[in-house]
């Protein structure tokens, strides 16, 4: 009975030791994923105001040197 309570008590203290660990891990990869999803938001930005600056108006773009 005494081998099989330690048995259990070892088991319980990697099982601890695992999940602590488990929990850092997902910690830092919490904080990597909103430092992507603030880049990724930063890049939407900056591709909305390249493709808003880039496009020009038909009307406004002139005709090319053979007409």
């Amino acid at each position: 009975m005494n081998d099989e309570l330690e048995k259990l008590e070892t088991k319980l203290a990697f099982q601890e030791d695992e999940i602590q660990t488990l929990h850092s891990v997902i910690l830092k990869q919490q904080t990597q994923i909103d430092k992507l999803a603030d880049q990724i938001s930063l890049l939407q930005d900056k591709m909305k105001d390249m493709q808003a600056s880039t496009v020009v108006l038909q009307s406004e773009e002139t005709p090319p040197p053979h007409y």
